[in-house]
């Protein structure tokens, strides 16, 4: 069942963060569901232009569609992430996305705020919610890559300032995270004094967490084991995700974790049986394996075992 971005914020805020989780095809969406069911937590279901362009969005919307009536007991919000102003046009007259996010966090700030202002008004005719960014996270993903050394932590009296101005419904803030697989180097952790600072200036506004993703030292490891050659790989610790939740976290987008998961299964799985050849095989192993990710994430969030709650409160 497709629910408003919105609807899950108001039901989540001060108490856990809702997953935001990326897919690019049938496999992780069934076991993107599949995780969520069986943890009984709601969810964001992320579509970014490179996976729109990947399979097509119409092959992507189908799948989604597909898997609500194979799962009905799944509660979640279809989000277009890190789209252009063009991107997020497109998604919002569709009538299928319940949130578009306008990343122009790579313009000056008044920049940011004037094509801010015109997806929501675009936006908002359509009862369509609208994630912008302020600050600049390191790192890379897809599109978006910005070196470590012109990455900007959001600046508190700013973030007060752009959402008042723009009129957006919630705001990615850079708190410390990067995208991508090498989030962090030493002991660089997520600068919590920030985050508390931005809530005290919004309280009560859903704020988001992009490259969010914990890089499991396990999963690579075994993919190193099976013929992988990630070195350095280090993301975000887990256990800070409820912290921030209770700061006003409300969204926490994870995407490398779940390329970490199909690039094991798949490595380990020609590794172990090099005369395979059919894709489903892997495949299979892959839908379980992601559940039990998606699941575990959940745990982390806060979001396991909420899903009775959020449909009381939205009345489904």
């Amino acid at each position: 069942m497709i629910v408003t971005t919105k609807d899950l914020f108001k039901v989540a805020y001060g108490k856990f963060a809702i997953g935001a989780y990326n897919i690019n095809n049938a496999e992780q969406c069934m076991g993107l569901f599949k995780g969520n069911v069986d943890s009984k937590a709601p969810f964001i279901i992320q579509i970014s232009k490179g996976a729109r362009k990947y399979i097509n969005k119409l092959m992507l919307e189908g799948i989604i569609r597909a898997s609500g009536e194979i799962f009905p007991d799944a509660v979640f919000a279809v989000h277009l992430d890190h789209g252009d102003e063009a991107t997020c046009y497109d998604c919002i007259e569709s009538g299928f996305y319940s949130s578009v996010m306008i990343d122009a966090s790579g313009e000056s700030f008044e920049k940011n705020v004037e094509i801010t202002k015109r997806v929501v008004a675009a936006a908002h005719k359509k009862g369509i919610s609208v994630e912008a960014e302020l600050g600049k996270l390191g790192g890379v993903e897809e599109h978006v890559s910005v070196a470590e050394g012109d990455a900007k932590l959001t600046n508190p009296e700013d973030a007060e300032k752009f959402v008042k101005l723009s009129g957006c419904d919630c705001l990615a803030c850079a708190i410390g995270t990067s995208h991508g697989a090498f989030k962090f180097s030493g002991s660089q952790s997520l600068h919590f004094d920030v985050l508390e600072q931005i809530q005290k200036r919004l309280p009560g506004f859903p704020l988001v967490m992009h490259g969010s993703s914990s890089v499991p030292q396990d999963e690579v490891a075994r993919i190193n084991a099976a013929g992988g050659s990630l070195k350095g790989a280090k993301g975000v610790d887990a256990d800070q995700f409820l912290k921030a939740s209770h700061l006003g976290v409300t969204k926490i987008n994870i995407d490398t974790d779940g390329r970490l998961v199909w690039t094991r299964v798949h490595r380990e799985f020609f590794k172990q049986h090099p005369e395979k050849f059919d894709l489903r095989d892997p495949g299979t192993i892959f839908i379980d394996e992601y559940a039990k990710f998606i699941a575990a994430k959940n745990v982390k969030l806060g979001s396991a075992g909420t899903l009775a709650e959020v449909k009381k409160v939205l009345g489904k």
